[in-house]
């Protein structure tokens, strides 16, 4: 093995990426508008939910549950008649539909339990789930305050004191960012290594490469340390300008023991890269082991459910996966402001994992060779 070789050969592989504007655009968007768009559009938060009111009671309290509804969770209330609902549900221009019954004040004065109806559109399923949940809060509150007001309401016997760490605000905006930035590491650097090797393929300057007095690892390593750099450097950028700077995240730990972490799964991820390259024969092929890859690793890995509530046979199954580990560790690290005391076992499952990767990956890139 020779360093000036793989030096040049990676060399070569940036300049290959510079003139491939497609790539150049994904790296660009997926780290600057895809992590903007992830704080501000993810799907399980409520956010200007269409919602209309049939207020048949007309009473000071029906007029106070409709004032409750405002942004950012609900669009301002649409007052209709009862006539109009089924049809306006039907056109798909209301999500909830509050149905106030009359007497309704009278009746939740004189002790008695009225109903109120929510007609709900469940096709939108995330917001008919989160939604049904944030009316019933809403209206729960807005009849006990009614109701302090003219008779006495016993108080609950425990009082509930609330404090959020790592995320006082509970904005939801703070993880969407980051967990996009942790999830769009490990989908670049896969891409780019993997679309690196079949381009050499396609455009036949593997077998250039073959001829010249290189080996099939200085080729392979060549790839990864150029295609790991580029994501590298952007998703410190995007960490510095986009995560804090933009979208104003505060970031509690070490980003440089981050971006060392990254590193180490950048050369498990980008070996990951090669291995799949080798196995698809083409670039569509490619394109769909990338989807048998991608999802299981994003979805299983920590960064949209917590591991805790998967089926104890999937956690076994993906604790393999580099995605796993580099999950905890960047959440740890970015969320909680943990040191290298605590992220010590992740470190050392990256390096044993890269490297069994980085072994696999060149075992077959010199079989595909033959």
């Amino acid at each position: 093995m020779r360093p000036a070789h793989i030096l040049h050969l990676g060399i070569k592989e940036l300049r290959g990426l510079w003139r491939d504007p497609a790539l150049l655009i994904l790296i660009v968007y997926a780290f600057t508008l895809s992590v903007y768009t992830a704080a501000h559009a993810i799907p399980e938060t409520l956010n200007r939910a269409p919602i209309a009111i049939v207020d048949e009671d007309r009473s000071p309290l029906s007029q106070r549950i409709v004032g409750a509804f405002q942004p950012p969770y609900f669009a301002p209330p649409r007052l209709i008649g009862q006539a109009e609902m089924d049809r306006r549900m039907d056109a798909g221009l209301d999500t909830f539909a509050l149905d106030i019954p009359p007497g309704f004040q009278r009746d939740v004065l004189a002790g008695r339990t009225p109903v109120i109806q929510l007609n709900v559109d469940a096709t939108r399923m995330t917001q008919a789930f989160a939604g049904t949940g944030y009316v019933q809060a809403i209206v729960d509150a807005e009849v006990r305050a009614f109701v302090a007001r003219h008779r006495t309401v016993q108080a609950p016997p425990v009082a509930l004191n609330l404090r959020a760490r790592f995320n006082p605000e509970l904005n939801k905006g703070w993880f969407g960012s980051v967990s996009e930035v942790i999830d769009t590491i490990t989908m670049l650097s896969i891409i780019l290594t993997g679309a690196a090797l079949i381009r050499e393929r396609e455009h036949g300057t593997i077998e250039h490469l073959l001829v010249m007095p290189v080996t099939p690892f200085e080729i392979m390593a060549s790839k990864i340390w150029s295609m790991g750099l580029v994501v590298l450097i952007a998703s410190a950028v995007s960490i510095t300008l986009v995560v804090q700077g933009l979208l104003a995240v505060p970031i509690q730990g070490s980003l440089l023991l981050f971006l060392a972490a990254t590193a180490l799964q950048l050369f498990a991820t980008t070996a990951m890269g090669i291995f799949l390259a080798t196995v698809a024969g083409s670039m569509p092929q490619f394109g769909l082991l990338l989807m048998l890859v991608l999802l299981p690793l994003q979805i299983l890995s920590g960064t949209v459910t917590p591991r805790e509530s998967m089926p104890e046979a999937i956690q076994a199954i993906m604790s393999i996966a580099p995605n796993t580990h580099f999950v905890a560790l960047a959440q740890a690290v970015l969320f909680r402001g943990a040191g290298l005391d605590v992220v010590w076992p992740q470190i050392l499952a990256l390096v044993a994992i890269g490297s069994v990767l980085f072994w696999a990956s060149l075992v077959r890139f010199r079989k595909s060779l033959r």
